[in-house]
């Protein structure tokens, strides 16, 4: 089969996907991804504690902790989001590094790439135009990738190459989110040499749990969130990865914008405008919960609708639907939060249809 242009179709995955997964539409292809996650996670904490070649991976991560300098972490759309939750473990550990935007540091970092110990690179194609770029750039430092195409030209150039183990995925990021930001975890956990298995296994039992239960409020979240004219997800440290990517989820497969913030970024600016018109999506979880607590109440004072997840048990009322998922050891929280903007996102476009079509090939990768 032809991409149209002569070319041979550039399956995602490498091969053709059965003509039964073809014929889904978005709806259906979103609800398959996200309850594949459980399983997928599994696969991947199996392979990255047992498998010999991925530990000798691992391993190469101490060539970039051994090196002066800040860790780079690096991504775009989903792949940032799960490289979030890496930095953020690496700094409370003090370890310093920080986490850029792929598109931006290729046209404004590189002169100060040198002065990086190593980068950590994250993308679930390999393909991406910034990503091959700077992989074809990089400078004399390590560089670590993690991706879930093992054919991808970005694992062709670097240096340490690391599995995310998703799967093929044809919808929206929601099973290659969450397997490379385990991996991003993971990965930050052998550099700094801190035993991860244990809450690995954690966070796997929890969200295993919380997806059943929260999907199963599907059909509330949206009838909670209807009419919203603004939905923002927000969150601090690792759940702030996962309000950046729960605020993509919603906005690509809906079509309703939804933006992500950081608890301190929203108090400065967007929370003067929340109203009855408004929705915020907080994500209390972790050490800075309780300021997630603190700004739901404002927000409900304001008139605002709140959707708050968090590990304790919060009252729901009129205006505050509050969602319980179980407590996971730091950073693990990243992921399990993210489960409540997935579960809105499949109430909302069953009801309403998806806007986000499948993708089972590869289109023009361009800047």
């Amino acid at each position: 089969m032809n991409a149209g242009d002569g070319s041979k179709t550039r399956w995602i995955g490498g091969t053709e996907p059965p003509a039964k997964v073809r014929a889904m539409n978005g709806v259906q292809i979103l609800e398959k991804e996200c309850r594949e996650q459980p399983v997928r996670l599994s696969e991947l904490v199996s392979a990255y504690a047992g498998s010999g070649g991925i530990r000798s991976e691992l391993k190469k991560l101490q060539a970039i902790e051994d090196t002066d300098g800040p860790v780079l972490v690096a991504g775009m759309g989903a792949s940032f989001c799960s490289g979030v939750t890496a930095a953020t473990l690496l700094q409370s550990q003090g370890r310093n590094a920080f986490v850029v935007d792929a598109g931006e540091w290729l046209h404004y970092g590189l002169p100060v790439w040198e002065q990086m110990a190593g980068t950590i690179l994250l993308t679930t194609s390999g393909e991406s135009a910034e990503l091959v770029e700077l992989c074809k750039k990089k400078p004399d430092k390590p560089l670590a990738l993690i991706c879930n195409n093992e054919g991808s030209k970005c694992w062709e150039l670097a240096d340490i190459c690391l599995p995310i183990l998703a799967g093929p995925e044809y919808g929206n990021a929601t099973k290659t989110y969450t397997n490379a930001t385990a991996a991003a975890i993971v990965a930050a956990s052998e550099m700094l040499q801190r035993d991860w298995q244990r809450d690995a296994r954690q966070a796997w039992d929890a969200f295993s749990e919380a997806l059943e239960q929260v999907f199963a409020l599907k059909g509330k979240l949206e009838e909670f969130c209807r009419d919203a004219a603004n939905i923002e997800v927000i969150g601090r440290g690792p759940s702030y990865g996962a309000a950046f990517m729960g605020a993509l989820c919603i906005r690509e497969m809906t079509g309703v914008r939804s933006a992500a913030c950081t608890g301190a970024g929203f108090r400065h600016g967007p929370l003067l405008d929340v109203n009855e018109t408004h929705v915020a999506i907080i994500l209390a979880m972790g050490r800075a919960a309780e300021l997630g607590v603190r700004l739901a109440r404002d927000c409900n004072q304001r008139g605002g609708r709140v959707v708050l997840v968090s590990a304790e048990q919060h009252e729901t009322s009129e205006k505050l639907l509050a969602v319980k998922i179980g407590q996971v050891p730091e950073p693990w929280e990243a992921i399990t939060s993210v489960l409540v903007p997935q579960a809105l996102t499949l109430g909302m476009v069953e009801k309403h249809g998806a806007k986000l079509p499948p993708r089972f090939s590869y289109g023009p990768m361009v800047e």
